[in-house]
This record gives structure tokens, C-alpha cells and sequence, in this order.
């Protein structure tokens, strides 16, 4: 009897416990840790190559887990060059909350590349940069 009342309670207290905090996890994923904001990100295919499109996949959290992630915009640049990408990606949300897909990107020039992405909560947004050398 003892033992399954020791049972009854772990179950209980298990159920009763808060939801985990969010995490920004993907297997094979870059990780950057910002001010408000972690996020990781990998692309797709896995190695990006110069004038072929690519994907990518993102996962964003909020520090304050009082904070909903209410948006993603996903850009990139060549800070060298002054100029951005010649393509617009499309990006849309993947179900979980801060899970997005971007599709359509291309670097169409080998070099130094930074992708942008803008994570919008209740706070504004927040710009995280990632370099990406080609």
C-alpha cells in the first residue's frame, strides 16, 4: 500500500509541476546566444553552396519565458559589398511556438555573408547575426 501511494504522489507531483522552459534546440543546429532572445538555426540543405537556393530552419526562445515570440524575419547581407540578397524569402511558422521555416534564400557571391534574423516579441525586436563565409 505504501507503495503505491509513494506512486500516486510522484505521478501527481510530475503532472503538477510548470511547463519546461523553452529551448532553442535543432540536431546540427548553429546556436547564438543574444540579449533577450536564443536562437539556433540550420540551414538546408546542410552546406549552402554560391547560386543554389537554400533553406532555414529556426528555433527561437525568449529569456523571459513571460514572453511570446510574435514574428521572425530572416534577411541576409554582405556587410563588405553593401548589398543584401537578390531574393525575398518566404517564411512561415512550423506549428511549435518560436519554430519557423524560411525558404528562397541564395547567395548569389562567394565571401563573407551575415544572415539576419529580426525575432519580434511584445518588447520589439531583437536583430541576431550569424556570419556565413562561402
Amino acid at each position: 500500500m505504501i507503495g503505491r501511494i509513494a506512486a500516486v504522489a510522484a505521478l501527481t507531483c510530475s503532472v503538477a509541476l510548470p511547463a519546461s522552459a523553452c529551448v532553442a534546440r535543432l540536431d546540427g543546429a548553429r546556436s547564438i546566444d543574444a540579449a533577450r532572445h536564443t536562437l539556433a538555426f540550420r540551414t538546408d540543405p546542410a552546406k549552402v553552396t554560391v547560386g543554389k537556393p537554400f533553406a532555414v530552419e529556426v528555433a527561437v526562445c525568449p529569456k523571459d519565458p513571460a514572453l511570446a515570440i510574435d514574428g521572425l524575419g530572416v534577411d541576409a547581407h554582405m556587410p563588405a559589398h553593401r548589398h543584401g540578397m537578390n531574393y525575398r524569402p518566404g517564411i512561415k511558422p512550423l506549428g511549435a511556438p518560436g519554430r519557423f521555416r524560411a525558404d528562397g534564400l541564395m547567395f548569389h557571391m562567394p565571401g563573407h555573408w551575415e544572415l539576419l534574423f529580426d525575432v519580434r516579441d511584445a518588447r520589439g525586436s531583437e536583430r541576431i547575426r550569424a556570419e556565413v563565409r562561402l
